[in-house]
Parts: C-alpha cells; structure tokens; sequence
C-alpha cells in the first residue's frame, strides 16, 4: 500500500516538475532522490510512458551533446489534473491537520 501512495505522490511531482519546464528521465530521477525517492529507470520510464498514454504528459526528442534524450511536458490536461490533486491534497491535509491522526507529545 505505501508503495502505490509513493507512486501517486511520484506522478504528482513528475507533472508538477513538467509543468514548470521539460523534463527529462535523469534529471528526474536526481530532483525525485532529493524529495527522498530512489528511482531505478526501470522504474520511473514506465511512469512516464503511462502519464503520455493518459495524455497528461507531451514527449519531444533533443538531441543534447550529441546524445538523444527524451523532454516531457505537461499538457493542458496534465496540467487540470496537477490542479485538482492539489486542491484534493489542501482539503486532505487540512482535514488531517484538524484530526491530527498522530497524537502531539502531552496528548
């Protein structure tokens, strides 16, 4: 079960990343390692085929010092997904928040 949240919070950041600027699968897997992720390609190039597939995401290739690489962006409806996870996630958190599922010291 924590790897399927971990996996939803991964796309969120990939979409999140792609909508500021192309992305591509390295630069990635080195901003997700900085969040605490450790990727393997094997792991986030299917993520990012998927993302494609459901046509949040818009692939272009460059060739970058002489070497091929994949740039992903965020398209329109990548874009309205991104915005709706992140009023979901406002009204998650701030329903937690009021909860507060784990106890403060004293309590």
């Amino acid at each position: 079960m924590i790897r399927e949240i971990s996996l939803a919070l991964i796309k969120l950041h990939i979409l999140y990343h792609a909508t500021r600027q192309a992305v591509y699968g390295l630069a990635l897997i080195q901003e997700l390692e900085s969040h605490g992720y450790s990727l393997s390609p094997g792991t986030l190039y299917p993520l990012l085929h998927k993302l494609e597939k459901a046509g949040w995401l818009a692939a272009e290739k460059r060739v970058v010092n002489g070497k091929a690489r994949k740039y992903y962006r965020a398209t329109e409806t990548g874009q309205a997904a991104l915005l709706e996870a992140q009023a979901r996630m406002r009204e998650l958190l701030a329903e937690m928040d009021e909860g507060r599922i784990i106890p403060e010291e004293g309590e």
